[in-house]
């Protein structure tokens, strides 16, 4: 399984022969391109803004500059897939109404667009130059120090080399050591550029993404999931079921039958008096079963739906009840069936604690809600 984020991968022992460090690379560099742009933009929108706000011309300019968080909101999101695969949330909802004046209005009424614009201030201000001083310290120095030979080759003649432009190279023993240094010091730097990678991506994720949009998200995972469960558990009681309807309980029917005949052609006696027994018993496991069965997932519900499997339910009670449901058409096999349990457990509840003379069983179906009422 690949790493999905650049912080994985650097506790991996093969983070040096990945792309990771290459995409740590990329990602740094295009900030620190990308910072001096967005410096020199919402610098001349807020200079430009301010001078020729008195002539109402500067106010278009100013909303670009409030607005010029979004836009650079939305590439830092495409940039964060260089070193976190996980996608940051759009956390700007859709206008209720099409054209650019709702547009503007509901962006500019969005928190997330003004903290997005206050991302977008740091990042011209700060953020930018700590990308390129990280590239600068952690790649390049050590480039230049393991190119010290080729330069003395070509540059520098045969003679001499410039390191750093600090310090002059003049043997090559000392060039080519210069040079094992340049590259220890840039495996070592590959692991500094993750780690700031790394914690780059994750402060520009804390700042731009919704972490309502994240929350609703994983509510909504949770509630697909817990959707899954349910339908699995309801298919695994309907599979006993119909195992147990079509299998144990017409095996029991049959015995129950059999010894139903062998007692009536048995003669009095000892005899008769054990088949009577054994059809007794058999008749009682029947019984029970059926009971089992009516409690995993009565037949019942499955053929007929909730008001039909209500009704039964209603007719077994110990207490009389009144059913009034008016269910148009099935529901879906859970719901229908989450509901029919929680009729039966209420009724058995009446029955056992109440000391109830009568219960009342009633709802409905409407606007995409299941109503019942047990009295």
């Amino acid at each position: 399984m690949h790493p999905r984020n650049v912080w994985q991968a650097i506790s991996r022992p093969g983070f040096l022969l990945s792309a990771w460090p290459w995409r740590s690379v990329g990602y740094l560099l295009s900030g620190a391109v990308a910072g001096p742009v967005v410096l020199v933009g919402i610098g001349t929108l807020a200079v430009a803004g301010g001078a020729l706000t008195a002539v109402l011309v500067g106010l278009p300019l100013l909303v670009m500059l409030a607005l010029s968080g979004v836009v650079v909101a939305r590439t830092e999101r495409r940039r964060l897939r260089l070193v976190d695969a996980d996608p940051v949330p759009d956390p700007h909802r859709e206008p209720t109404a099409t054209g650019l004046r709702a547009w503007l209005t509901t962006r500019l009424k969005e928190q997330a667009t003004w903290r997005e614009l206050g991302y977008t201030l740091l990042y011209a201000v700060l953020l930018w130059p700590v990308d390129a001083l990280a590239v600068t310290v952690a790649l390049l120095v050590p480039v230049s120090m393991a190119a010290v030979p080729l330069l003395m080759a070509t540059v520098g003649d045969g003679r001499e080399a410039k390191v750093l432009k600090q310090w002059t190279v003049t043997t090559w023993p000392t060039a080519f050591g210069v040079a094992v240094l340049g590259l220890l010091l840039l495996a070592a730097g590959l692991y500094v550029l993750g780690v700031v990678a790394g914690a780059r991506a994750g402060l520009t994720r804390l700042l731009i993404a919704s972490r309502d949009r994240e929350l609703d998200a994983r509510v909504v995972e949770l509630s697909r999931s817990r959707v899954r469960l349910v339908d699995a558990f309801e298919a695994e009681r309907r599979r006993i079921e119909r195992d147990l309807h079509d299998g144990a309980q017409q095996r029991l029917v049959a015995l129950t039958m059999a010894l139903g005949l062998a007692r009536l052609d048995a003669p009095a006696g000892p005899l008769a008096e054990q088949l009577a027994k054994a059809h007794d018993e058999a008749g009682r496991a029947l019984a029970e079963l059926r009971e089992l069965i009516q409690g995993i997932h009565p037949k019942v519900l499955a053929d007929y739906g909730l008001t039909a499997a209500v009704a039964d339910a209603a007719d077994r009670s110990v207490v009389p009840v009144d059913v009034d449901l008016s269910v148009p058409g099935r529901l879906d096999q859970a719901v229908e069936a989450a509901a029919y349990f929680v009729v039966c457990e209420a009724l058995a509840n009446v029955a056992k604690h109440s000391g109830a003379g009568r219960a009342e069983v009633r709802g409905g179906h409407a606007r995409g809600r299941l109503l019942l009422e047990v009295r």
